[in-house]
């Protein structure tokens, strides 16, 4: 989405926008070895399930774009369809979605950007209607711990990319945790997401995933 970048004319809001916005074809964390070397369609189906299985979650993030600029904050995920990204101060941003959008707010310039998150890379993250497995393509990864999953929809190129990466760690739902995740933007801007110090289950109310409009009040929300 070109006017997503245009929107975030400053470094630091190009590095967030582009972690949103419709991708190109996705990048590897591993390096690739003979496909044989792991059970695609058993490795899928954990992925899938463990996407499944989170109820909430809160983790840690930090995002870099491909010239290494770096912005961290809190994520916070409640299936179906809603997450936040709340960055840290300096970038005067955030990302929500409802469960239906995902929406931009610049609290710096006070404007409002929103689009389906069935547009966006995220989609497989948020989208209940976004058939992971259907859609879902294993990577190999040459580690029997870490699972790379590409997400695309070949008659929708236009829906972008994902490849999301998960760890084995018993802790997390279904056994994998959701370690990062990688997208490749149509100007050919990689923008990578890590995530640490997970948890789930927690409660989290429906109005996390509300924002204030800075349009009608020019001070963000605490």
């Amino acid at each position: 989405m070109k006017h997503l970048i245009r929107f975030a004319a400053k470094p630091l809001r190009a590095a967030i926008a582009g972690a949103l916005a419709v991708s190109a074809p996705a990048v590897l964390l591993a390096p690739a070895v003979p496909a044989a070397a792991q059970s695609s369609s058993g490795q899928l189906d954990r992925a899938v399930a463990a996407l499944r299985g989170i109820s909430t979650m809160k983790a840690d993030f930090t995002q870099t774009d491909r010239n290494g600029r770096t912005v961290r904050g809190k994520l916070t995920l409640k299936r179906p369809g809603r997450i936040r990204f709340e960055y840290e101060k300096g970038a005067n941003m955030l990302v929500v979605s409802d469960g239906k959008a995902l929406t931009l707010i610049d609290y710096e310039v006070n404007q409002v950007q929103r689009w389906p998150i069935s547009n966006s890379p995220l989609g497989a993250l948020l989208d209940p209607k976004r058939d992971v497995k259907r859609y879902g393509k294993l990577n190999p990864t040459g580690n029997p711990d870490v699972v790379s999953v590409e997400v695309r929809d070949p008659k929708k190129p236009e829906y972008g990319v994902i490849t999301l990466v998960f760890v084995k760690d018993a802790r997390a739902p279904g056994g994998l945790e959701l370690a990062s995740w990688v997208a490749l933007d149509s100007q050919n801007q990689r923008t990578t997401v890590r995530l640490s110090n997970h948890s789930y289950g927690a409660s989290v109310p429906d109005s996390t995933f509300r924002f204030e409009d800075p349009r009608r009040a020019s001070r963000r929300p605490r």
